[in-house]
């Protein structure tokens, strides 16, 4: 009989899920004290006012809102954006098993945490991510530019509507596919679904059918909305985007709970896998390479991110037809999204098994070299795919184009390296990478990484960009000179590594 509510039990009032909420977000902020209680209030309100000027600045540029021009121009392209936003939010959703978690497994297994109260946390965590923030802050100017200043506070609340729509209808499907992988035969179900869509995305490209499904989005009928400004029509999107999005949360309930109950497949079938011994090793460095390569395959975010990244921009770059100077920005792209993987926690790979490595007589500067060459050889295998994807209808390169894509691809790949591995050992964090929906730090934290990382790797996508109209050695000589500079942050981090104190403390921290 049971003497205590359990997180399979459905939930007796429909408050309960949301006072479920409110008590895993102050379980999440609890660990957060003193100076960096204060510093982390003020970081938070940096996305509102970012927000509050993407929405209402462009509004009040020369041209904003003309029938002609550039406005117009802005116009044609808002619905397939809107429509675009969708489709990814779709995607991460599900590579993501559902939406991050609020909690962490092993942090709330001993709680009665309702699967509603899940869904919500994840639907609550989906906007801290700088790609969902970048993509909802350029449709939010776009849109502001687009109706002019007359009309914009009209149109805003339409567009931010459409954003809690495209997120809760990612959660949706994010959760019905992960109910579906952990169902009878659900990887198999999943993977044909898989291939059946990009068979399907593949022939309506090939049939040049893509701009015209696009423009029959019902995101055009949101932009006429929009832009007509108070109406009967801006009323009617109002309306049914609000209940959109109330429906839209609710139906996430019911997967999320089928899900909840299931077995997650990948992850039980990755740990009762029985691995046959290998030969030993020709050197430490081998080993230790083994080892991470190892740990790498056999995590499920791992396994998934790495063919999301690897596949999903390459797929954009081909539908696109990116000319080369657009596929340099590419390798930044990746490159930055795979450091996100595990690279900005780098040694949270090892999680309780760091105090065993520790014990092995290896030297540390061989533990460190081993890590930084096997996310290096990640980062520039992910984003080789990418280019190569996109290479397909990218015409006939110039040599200023070709040195150009190849020094940015090795300097972003460098640059991501060194910045990771220098977070590693500054601010470790203990994180359970076995979960799908896990990541290698707090949602807060991997927003500013994430932030940092995709500005860094643009800038310098965009200057090789330029540079490749010019004569073909420039960007090899420019790139040598940022290699040599992230090379130097590197060696500060292996120093820092090196030192006893420094290295317990980083072991202890992921072993926790």
């Amino acid at each position: 009989m049971s003497t205590a509510p359990s997180w399979t039990d459905a939930p007796r009032s429909w408050r309960d899920p949301l006072v479920d909420l409110g008590s895993m977000v102050r379980f999440r902020f609890a660990a957060v004290r003193g100076r960096s209680r204060r510093r982390l209030a003020w970081v938070a309100t940096i996305p509102f006012v970012l927000t509050a000027l993407a929405a209402l600045a462009p509004a009040y540029a020369d041209g904003a809102g003309a029938p002609t021009g550039r406005a117009a121009d802005v116009v044609d392209v808002l619905g397939p954006a809107l429509t675009s936003f969708l489709a990814l939010t779709v995607v991460s959703s599900v590579a993501s098993g559902g939406g991050r978690e609020l909690v962490s497994r092993e942090q709330g297994v001993a709680f009665p945490v309702s699967p509603v109260s899940d869904h919500l946390g994840a639907l609550l965590m989906a906007p801290l991510n700088v790609a969902w923030l970048v993509q909802g802050w350029v449709l939010l100017g776009a849109t502001a530019y687009a109706v002019g200043a007359d009309r914009v506070w009209l149109a805003q609340p339409l567009v931010m509507l459409w954003l809690a729509v495209a997120t809760a209808a990612g959660q949706v499907v994010g959760w019905t596919m992960e109910a579906v992988r952990r169902g009878p035969h659900g990887v198999l179900v999943f993977r044909s679904v898989s291939a059946g869509a990009g068979l399907v995305l593949a022939a309506v490209v090939l049939a040049d059918r893509l701009v015209p499904l696009l423009d029959a989005s019902p995101a055009n009928a949101l932009v006429t909305a929009a832009r007509d400004g108070a109406g009967v029509r801006w009323l009617l999107a109002l309306v049914l985007l609000g209940v959109g999005v109330l429906a839209l949360v609710l139906a996430g309930a019911w997967p999320a709970a089928v899900a909840s109950r299931r077995l997650p497949r990948d992850e039980a079938r990755l740990e009762s896998t029985t691995h046959a011994a290998r030969p030993n090793p020709a050197s430490d460095a081998v080993a230790l390479a083994r080892v991470d390569l190892a740990s790498i395959v056999r995590s499920v975010p791992l396994r998934r991110g790495m063919i999301t990244l690897s596949l999903l921009p390459g797929v954009v770059a081909l539908v696109g037809g990116l000319s080369w100077t657009s596929l340099v920005l590419m390798p930044g792209l990746v490159a930055s999204g795979a450091g996100l993987l595990f690279g900005v926690n780098a040694w949270c790979l090892d999680a309780r098994g760091a105090l065993w490595r520790e014990s092995l007589p290896v030297h540390a500067a061989t533990a460190f070299r081993v890590r930084a060459g096997v996310l290096t050889g990640l980062l520039l295998a992910c984003s080789a795919l990418t280019l190569v994807m996109g290479a397909v209808r990218a015409g006939t390169p110039t040599a200023g184009e070709v040195t150009a894509v190849l020094s940015a691809w090795l300097v972003v790949c460098v640059q991501v390296v060194a910045a990771c591995l220098h977070w590693s050992v500054r601010s470790p964090f203990p994180v359970d990478l076995r979960s799908a929906r896990a990541t290698p730090a707090p949602p807060a934290v991997m927003v500013g990484y994430s932030g940092r990382l995709a500005l860094v790797t643009t800038l310098v996508g965009m200057l090789f960009s330029g540079l490749s109209v010019l004569p073909w050695w420039v960007s090899p000589v420019v790139g040598a000179l940022f290699v040599a500079w992230s090379l130097r942050r590197l060696a500060r981090a292996h120093r820092a590594w090196e030192d006893p104190q420094v290295r317990s403390r980083v072991v202890v921290t992921v072993a926790a």
